[in-house]
This record gives structure tokens, sequence and C-alpha cells, in this order.
């Protein structure tokens, strides 16, 4: 049973995380259904733009901490989105927390509506947002995403939109991506690719240059004790002993 649920309208495939009763959480499962449908949006010739949503009230909680992604799968569907010659397009109208935000940043353009909120949990359970600040960097306000990642605290939609999170924010998402789906279908698929390509140099170039020490990272943090500490007191709902 795949975990994304996959419509079509006007060349435009909408790609729905389907996991609702662990809150969309990125688990090896549901990554690799995502890179599945992605593969496939890609190699469609009648598919001229991806939409990526979710079924229930978050987008994504991060990563599973029953079942975690392996770093490489993960930093492996980032840039399978930044590479996918089409382009991708965030809807988002519930919560999105660590692992989650990497998956928003990643996508070429995101619209959010005021239900959506944010915050960059890792370091409130010992890790920090290793893989996910690959794209995050080159596109995102570095003083605010200092603040954000170093404390954990959540922010809403609007912020979002000004720190470069989000490309916009409305009350009606929907209304907000009809000029954006309306453009892309008006635009030459081979333009879309070409166009795209200049577009995410820069975060491709991180990739290149930085996805191999960051995996290590992630992986070495994910087996501390802090970590263990940390995802073991998150579960049980109380706080972290290092909590002062």
């Amino acid at each position: 049973m795949t975990l994304i649920a996959r419509t079509r309208a006007r060349g435009v495939e909408a790609l729905t995380l389907d996991s609702p009763h662990n809150r969309n959480a990125l688990s090896a499962a549901l990554v690799g259904d995502l890179a599945t449908a992605l593969t496939e949006a890609g190699e469609d010739s009648d598919v001229r733009a991806v939409v990526l949503t979710h079924a229930g009230n978050t987008f994504s909680a991060g990563a599973d901490l029953r079942d975690p992604p392996d770093p490489d799968a993960l930093v492996g569907l980032l840039r399978q989105i930044a590479e996918l010659p089409k382009p991708v397009v965030a809807r988002v109208t519930g919560h999105v927390r660590a692992g989650g935000l990497g998956l928003l940043a990643v996508c070429d353009i995101a619209a959010a509506s005021p239900a959506a909120t944010f915050a960059f949990t890792e370091v409130r359970v010992g890790v920090a947002p290793a893989v996910i600040s690959l794209p995050l960097l080159p596109r995102t306000d570095p003083r605010a995403l200092a603040r954000y990642c170093l404390t954990g605290e959540r922010f809403d939609a609007a912020e979002a939109a000004r720190i470069g999170l989000v490309t916009a924010a409305g009350d009606d998402v929907d209304a907000v991506l009809e000029p954006v789906l309306d453009g892309v279908r008006r635009a030459s698929p081979q333009a879309l690719a070409e166009t795209k390509r200049l577009l995410t140099a820069r975060v491709l170039e991180a990739f290149d240059r930085d996805a191999a020490g960051l995996t290590a990272l992630s992986a070495k943090l994910f087996a501390s004790p802090q970590a263990r500490e940390g995802m073991t007191a998150f579960l049980e709902r109380r706080d972290p002993q290092w909590v002062v």
C-alpha cells in the first residue's frame, strides 16, 4: 500500500503525503514511495508540474523517530526534487516540522495557508538540521534561520514567507497557487527544465560539496546518547534531562 496518493488535472500531478496516522513523518516507506512517484512523474511527458501536498493537518512532522529514513535516502529524495526537470510546488495547509522543512525548502515554489505552522525542532531532541540545511541555507534568510534553528521556536506562514521559506502565504492557498499553475501550464517543457536548472544551481552545488559530510554528521548525531534521550523524552511526552 503506497503512502502517496496521486491525482492529475491538466498536466499537473498532485502527490499527496498520505500517512496521517503518524503526521506524514518521513519514514523509510514514505521516502521510498515519494521517490518512486517523483521518478514516474519526471518521466511522464504529459506531466508539466508536480504539486506536493498532504492529507491531515500536518504536511510532515519530520523524520519518523520510530523508523527514521537512512540519511542517504533522504539526501537522495531532496536531490531528486531539485533535479526533477519539472517544477515542484508545495501546497501547505498544516504543520511542518524538522525534516519536513527540508522537503518544503527544496520545492521550487511553495504556498502556505494561515493554518500552517513551522518549527526546526531538531535541537530539542538532540540532533541538528544537517541534511535539510542543503536546500535551506541557499534559499532562506540567514539571520532568521539562525534564530529558528537554534531555538526550535514555532513561527507562522507570514513569517515563513518573510524569511523565504515559502514563496507566498494566503487565506486561500489554492487561489494563491492558481496563477502559478496557470503559468507553468503555459510554459514550454524545455524552457521549464532549463530555467529550473539555472535556478537550482546553487542548491545542487551545496549537495555536491556538503552532502557526504552532512549525512555522516546526521548519522552520528542520531546514534548519540543525547539523541536517544531526546527522542525517548519526545515519545514519552516529557522534557529531556538537559532542560533547565
